[in-house]
């Protein structure tokens, strides 16, 4: 830039004794040069320590903080830029930095972040550019610098699993609400009989040796196991509301996971397509909801069908107690006729078998709209098809003695962990 100015100042005013284009030449040369020299003699890279911190693991959707902390060793003032490497779906507010480091000083600069996806992420260098003295030049030197990022999809349904919790422990323990739902198959306690107790629910021999009635209470079991097999296919790939179909069923698994756990049950998770991904086995931990997150974000949909049978046959060996099987993908009518359904017997054996989807809303708008012109009637025939084989494939699920949920965005996790609870309820499981 220096140079190009006195370039035009030197061609706008020449003079007589010198030919302007050697003169501008030569001026171009001269700063050029100070310029390099300016760079050389700065301060060298290698004097410099760099280091980047931000949280090991972040969720989708949530600001997190990024640092850089510059050590400098130089023995003068320097200005120093940085560009580090974040992926774009990282969304950092800033990439780029300069600073001012006192001699033998350190600085700190801090940013913010907010991914936009879910997955595992690598940032392995940053560049580093020092101005010499004078401004004109500066070294660029790029430098190795890894660190990992693990992106974990949101759990959009927390507030909802808080409040199932909360109304489950309720049921469960307020003694009107307890005696009204006649459920549970696990005794719990005697104690007097009171006006809205069931009269079948009498202990007679205990009635008869303490002289008043008495009614026998019960909870649901405890210590009981639910598995969720998610579907890491193809089909799984679509999107709905604007979300990945694979992304609703993490959050249906991490609802149940929550929901089971906090209320004494285990829960675990397979991931599965082609062949299987990763496994949780079902447990009651404190940090189970954290370990099956864990295991499945980094997932991706495969581009081929789930192999159902090579899936359910490696459960029937690993997991022989009976639990209740969520198997969460999608009901179209050709993968649940050609898969799901050959293979279902595989579990339904030992199993109570649940099989949820996500339905898209917007199929549902399109049968019911109004029409208007020949491509509102063709896109309505075509939903009111996919309607049809939706209920088809649900029909049949039903017939081998499946728990069938088609639930829209925002329904499927609340409504499988509703199905969860009306087990634990019924005594089903």
């Amino acid at each position: 830039m220096v140079a190009a100015v006195c370039s035009l100042a030197f061609l706008a005013y020449p003079g007589t004794a010198v030919n302007p284009f050697l003169g501008a030449a030569v001026v171009t040369a001269l700063v050029l040069v100070v310029a390099a020299a300016d760079a050389l003699v700065g301060t060298a890279p290698g004097l410099f320590e760099i280091q980047r911190r931000h949280p090991p693991v972040v969720v989708a959707g949530r600001e997190a903080e990024l640092r850089w902390t510059v050590r400098s060793g130089a023995a003068r003032r320097v200005v120093l830029e940085v560009a580090d490497s974040p992926a774009p779906s990282l969304r950092a507010r800033s990439r780029r930095f300069r600073v001012v480091i006192p001699r033998n000083s350190v600085a700190n600069v801090t940013t913010t972040f907010e991914p936009m996806r879910r997955g595992h992420f690598v940032l392995d260098r940053v560049a580093l550019r020092i101005h010499g003295r004078l401004g004109l030049g500066a070294r660029q030197r790029e430098v190795p610098l890894r660190t990992e990022l693990r992106v974990h999809p949101p759990f959009r349904s927390a507030r909802e699993a808080e409040l199932r919790i909360r109304r489950a422990r309720i049921l469960e323990v307020g003694t009107r609400s307890a005696r009204g739902l006649g459920g549970g198959t696990e005794f719990e306690q005697l104690r007097e009989y009171g006006p809205d107790d069931e009269f079948r629910r009498i202990d007679w021999t205990a009635t008869a040796r303490v002289g008043k009635p008495v009614v026998r209470t019960y909870r649901a079991e405890r210590n009981q196991r639910v598995l969720v097999l998610l579907d890491n296919g193809r089909v799984m790939a679509g999107r709905v509301g604007g979300v990945p179909r694979v992304e609703h069923a993490m959050d249906a698994a991490m609802m149940l996971t929550a929901v089971a756990t906090r209320l004494g049950d285990r829960c675990g998770m397979v991931a599965f397509d082609t062949e299987v991904r990763s496994v949780v086995p079902p447990a009651r931990r404190s940090d189970q909801l954290a370990r099956v997150t864990e295991a499945m974000y980094a997932l991706e949909p495969a581009l081929s069908e789930s192999d159902y049978s090579g899936a359910f046959t490696e459960v029937v060996s690993r997991f022989r107690r009976r639990a209740m099987l969520v198997v969460v993908s999608d009901l179209l009518e050709q993968a649940v006729t050609d898969s799901l359904v050959p293979a279902l017997p595989l579990i339904t054996r030992t199993h109570l078998v649940v099989v949820a989807g996500v339905t898209d809303p917007a199929v549902d708008a399109w049968a019911r709209g109004p029409v208007a012109d020949d491509d509102e009637v063709f896109r309505r025939v075509a939903a009111v098809r996919a309607l049809q084989t939706r209920r088809r494939a649900a029909a049949q699920l039903s017939a081998l003695g499946a728990i069938v949920i088609d639930a829209p965005p925002g329904r499927l996790a609340v409504d499988l962990a509703d199905a969860y609870l009306q087990v634990k309820t019924t005594g089903r499981l």
